[in-house]
């Protein structure tokens, strides 16, 4: 049995999709599952998009994600070069032999005879397939033309009858019949391979023995199939992907202002979670496991597992699963991890490993950190409707007076970084004046952060604050109340 060879052959045209990495991805761990070989090539024959930086983009995010290549431009084997631009020679040599073989033919039609005949069949109800005159022309006449300057591409030449079929891992078996393919360009004026023609050279130069695609690829794998059995190759076992959609009738796309991979990482995505995430777009676990370590997916994935229908990205499910993520650190990581987020809006002197206790439980992005404890530096302004609460039962009327009630008790109280007794401390109070906690921990909580949500409640803000600070915050507030009501 041949060694798995799996290659991720992403075109440097900017950030990384989603979709992109997903199939990155799964390449990744259908070779790490059989201990095979993973293979990064760089496809920037299309030089009209390529994007300045985009590669070393890629480099960062393959590397940052763990998926890190056995093969590639900075780690040589024996089947490189591994950007595809180092190989024309290569492509124009295959692009030759398959002429001689059958399976293409050179063409001198210009874009204006292949505009006239599209408008030749318009209102045919027909769609457009390109009859190319240069069928006619023989190869010896052909590379005459060639060698005088003449202008020219190579186009597959496709049987005008009969069928094509291939296997897919996820569609199955297919069969398609001749007559509908269009024998598209694979080598451009320019001396340039087109994709369709490219990958089929690299993938068997460099072993691929698994192709992992988007299925929007599966009718252009019959011709491939034909430029395989031309060359006499053996075909590679085809795994084509389901797309990720953004809802049940649009495709993700960075070009309709989809979030990328670089995207939700600056909204504060931990880069492990969305790996984890796009595991799951078009792929399920035999178990109801949803959090999975990288190592856990190599052993869990496997091909008969992935889903012929679309995969729907929901970006609350990736915040729920990051969520989970960062509860499942310690306190030292996730302080670690929150530290320049707090240097950005905390300059008092705080204990930040007790902001880090008190924000993580409810932390779900890391830029959400910002808003958690932007009042500790001071008060933000707030509008007195804060203290009115129906689930706690407050007003600003009862705020004042409980924040009275309680402003002897904190005057009194010594053990501020004693969770446990402020607890009680708060607790007696409302126990001593016949009202619920809520009634109590509510205002206390407005007067020392002015919001009405906090990564902590009343106990561990004080915590955080300390005596002194939060004594002059509820004198604040009692200040601000009596000054409104």
């Amino acid at each position: 049995m041949k060694k798995v060879r799996t290659r991720f052959a992403p075109s440097p045209t900017g950030y990384m999709h989603i979709g992109n990495l997903r199939t990155a991805l799964y390449e990744y761990l259908i070779a790490k599952k059989e201990d095979g070989t993973f293979i990064l090539r760089i496809e920037d024959t299309d030089q009209e998009r390529q994007v300045e930086g985009a590669v070393d983009i890629i480099y960062d995010v393959i590397h940052s994600v763990g998926m890190d290549y056995d093969e590639g431009p900075d780690k040589p084997g024996d089947c490189g070069p591994y950007v595809q631009s180092e190989r024309l020679p290569m492509y124009k040599d295959y692009a030759d032999k398959l002429v001689d073989l059958g399976g293409a033919h050179y063409c001198f039609c210009t874009e204006e005879d292949i505009e006239n005949q599209r408008e030749d069949s318009k209102g045919s109800g027909v769609a457009f397939k390109f009859d190319d005159p240069c069928h006619s022309i023989s190869i010896e006449e052909a590379r005459a033309r060639i060698a005088k300057g003449e202008r020219y591409v190579v186009r597959q030449t496709i049987p005008l009858d009969g069928t094509t079929s291939f296997d897919d891992e996820v569609y199955g078996h297919i069969t398609v019949e001749n007559s509908t393919l269009d024998e598209g360009v694979l080598l451009k004026s320019d001396g340039y391979p087109t994709y369709n023609f490219a990958n089929i050279i690299d993938d068997h130069h460099m072993r691929i023995t698994h192709v992992v695609r988007g299925n929007e690829y599966l009718s252009s794998t019959p011709k491939y199939n034909l430029i395989y059995q031309a060359f006499g190759w053996d075909i590679p076992t085809y795994v084509h992907v389901p797309p990720v959609m953004k809802d049940e009738h649009h495709k993700l796309s960075k070009r309709n202002g989809d979030a990328s991979f670089q995207d939700l990482v600056k909204q504060g995505y931990l880069k492990e979670a969305i790996v984890n995430y796009i595991a799951l777009l078009g792929w399920s676990p035999e178990t109801d496991q949803e959090i999975f370590t990288m190592d856990e997916l190599k052993k869990a994935f496997s091909i008969e597992r992935i889903s012929k229908s679309p995969a729907i990205f929901d970006i609350e499910k990736l915040k729920w699963m990051n969520g989970e993520y960062i509860r499942r650190m310690s306190v030292e990581q996730f302080n670690e991890l929150a530290m320049p987020y707090y240097k950005q809006v905390i300059h008092r002197d705080v204990d930040l490993f007790e902001v880090s206790k008190a924000i993580q439980p409810r932390t779900f992005l890391l830029n959400d950190i910002l808003e958690s404890v932007d009042f500790i530096d001071e008060v933000p302004e707030y509008d007195i409707s804060l203290y009115t609460s129906k689930k706690m039962k407050t007003t600003p009327e009862n705020s004042l007076e409980a924040l009275k009630i309680s402003l002897p008790y904190l005057e009194n109280f010594n053990e501020y970084e004693n969770d446990e007794a402020m607890m009680k401390l708060m607790s007696d109070i409302a126990t001593e004046h016949e009202v619920k906690n809520g009634r109590i921990f509510w205002p206390i909580r407005v007067a020392l952060s002015g919001k009405a949500f906090t990564p902590g409640g009343a106990v561990e803000i004080a915590h955080i604050l300390g005596k002194e600070e939060t004594l002059k915050r509820i004198k604040e507030a009692i200040a601000k109340l009596e000054a409104s009501l």
